[in-house]
């Protein structure tokens, strides 16, 4: 448990923003059983749950047995690229993060969620844009500039939303059918993405955390639309926020078995002046699967939030 002072001295070292970005990271998964896990899972990307040393069959693989990522995009019948398996976003870099977000963005680091292990716009989704040229318009900032810590969803056992739950920590497994495909986050709620043809209703009559998305494939890459969301989550551990109006489309393409590049476009005429895209490389952990997620089982962590 981090003290209240090393909190304090944390603080003290950050510039505005970041310390509700990381105070918000910090406590976006609370304790849980796998905490002991987590601490041997610093050698591997993700946690094995209890299928430890389990190949996975139909894995491509080396001489030597390691998982072959290099290997060929697997098909699903009908000829498709196959986005089945367990992902998780290629982090930034520790150096590339204190360039952006100062050197001492690390200086409080929960075990299995390092500063490392996470992508910048999980932090910043407008870490792309020079603070003259952000695309937010008046009633966003805002909003923003309100938002404490303790009012991120996470913090108090809501989901996170589109995008952040895929650019954090945790992975996500993706599970592929003909007409849905189901995306199983490690830290939130499950997402659905109909590839049956229909479209969007005229209205949404109940907005939701996740939205609802409709997905169709062209040529190898899987095109998602996502609309009728709520306005309750943040788009990144910052604060930024969004309407009811917002609209995202991602492409997913994977370009060999280990790697799949992600591109998110995000509309939202009434927070953002003009849609803004952001791009990463989600990356294949074959042999893994994801943990369940207990958000109130043994939460220590809200009361010591500031």
């Amino acid at each position: 448990m981090i003290s209240s002072q090393e909190r304090k001295d944390c603080r003290a070292h950050l510039q505005p923003g970041q310390e509700l970005a990381r105070a918000a990271l910090r406590f976006a998964r609370v304790p849980r059983p796998r905490k002991w896990f987590a601490l041997l899972a610093l050698l591997a990307a993700v946690a094995n749950a209890q299928w430890l040393n389990y190949s996975t069959p139909g894995v491509p693989r080396t001489r030597d047995g390691k998982p072959n990522l290099a290997a060929p995009v697997p098909r699903a019948p009908g000829g498709k690229p196959d986005l089945s398996g367990v992902w998780h976003v290629q982090p930034t870099g520790e150096a590339e993060m204190k360039r952006i977000f100062g050197e001492n963005v690390g200086i409080v680091d929960v075990p299995g969620m390092e500063i490392d292990t996470i992508s910048k716009y999980a932090l910043n989704i407008l870490a792309d844009f020079k603070p003259e040229e952000s695309p937010m318009r008046p009633a966003a900032a805002e909003i923003l500039r309100r938002r404490k810590a303790t009012d991120f969803p996470p913090t108090n056992c809501l989901p996170s939303g589109i995008p952040f739950y895929g650019l954090v920590s945790e992975p996500v497994r993706i599970v592929q059918s003909p007409a849905l495909i189901v995306v199983i986050s490690e830290g939130d709620t499950a997402r659905q993405i109909h590839t049956d043809g229909r479209a969007f209703p005229r209205e949404f009559a109940q907005p939701s955390w996740m939205g609802y998305s409709i997905g169709r494939w062209k040529g190898d890459t899987l095109v998602v639309e996502t609309a009728g969301f709520n306005d309750k989550s943040w788009l990144d551990g910052m604060g930024h926020p969004h309407s009811e109006a917002l609209r995202v489309v991602e492409r997913y393409h994977r370009r060999d078995f280990g790697h799949m590049d992600v591109e998110m476009t995000f509309e939202d005429p009434q927070m953002y002046a003009k849609p803004f895209t952001i791009k990463v490389t989600e990356e294949l952990q074959p042999d893994s699967d994801v943990f369940e997620y207990l958000c109130n089982e043994d939460e220590k962590d809200r009361s010591h939030l500031r």
